[in-house]
């Protein structure tokens, strides 16, 4: 499990598929700390590290989760938002995210505002509790964000200058497809609502 409070950016160095898996090798000043087996958060999607050599490890992604995110986009010289699980005594300071994306988003418009920013995004609505609540929570490429101007099918965030630089939301243009894990807890609802109107 994760909170969405990004740690740092890992930096693709390579790239190799193997029938239908991708193993993507990234660099991170966090490396030496890491263990084999150990879960981490890449763009939001959880993945295991399977192996490492300096300063350097390498997650596989299976065809399951090429197909939900915007990992199988990667190229080399790419920056991916890393998080280590939490650990169940750490403060909850972003929201409950699995690592389990849902599907993808396209950025739409950015906005500059005052130091800010705002990004739309636009996605197909596939049910099952696949939207947003205006305040609610979402995670857009691994980062916890609130909610504004929800709509049926797209949304805006408002990023702050710490998580712009920190993030690749520096990197996000219109046209960038990002990943998105809904909340959670209104899948639970959304999935209980649909059994109990059955």
């Amino acid at each position: 499990m994760f909170s969405g409070i990004v740690e740092r950016m890992a930096t693709v160095v390579a790239v190799r598929e193997e029938l239908e898996n991708k193993h993507f090798t990234l660099r991170s000043e966090i490396t030496p700390e890491l263990g084999i087996d150990q879960s981490i958060a890449h763009n939001g999607v959880c993945l295991t590290v399977v192996e490492t050599a300096g300063d350097t490890y390498t997650v596989t992604a299976m065809k399951e989760t090429l197909l939900k995110s915007n990992l199988g986009e990667l190229t080399v010289g790419d920056r991916v938002n890393i998080e280590r699980s939490m650990r169940p005594d750490a403060l909850l300071d972003g929201h409950i995210v699995q690592g389990h994306v849902d599907q993808t988003a396209r950025c739409t418009a950015k906005e500059e505002a005052g130091g800010s920013w705002y990004f739309t995004f636009e996605y197909t609505p596939q049910g099952g509790g696949h939207t947003t609540v205006e305040k609610g929570s979402v995670a857009v490429n691994g980062v916890s964000l609130t909610v504004v101007d929800s709509k049926e099918g797209s949304f805006r965030v408002a990023i702050i200058p710490y998580t712009y630089a920190h993030t690749n939301f520096c990197d996000i243009e219109p046209g960038s497809t990002v990943n998105l894990e809904f909340d959670i807890i209104g899948k639970y609802i959304a999935r209980m609502m649909q059994n109990y109107m059955k």
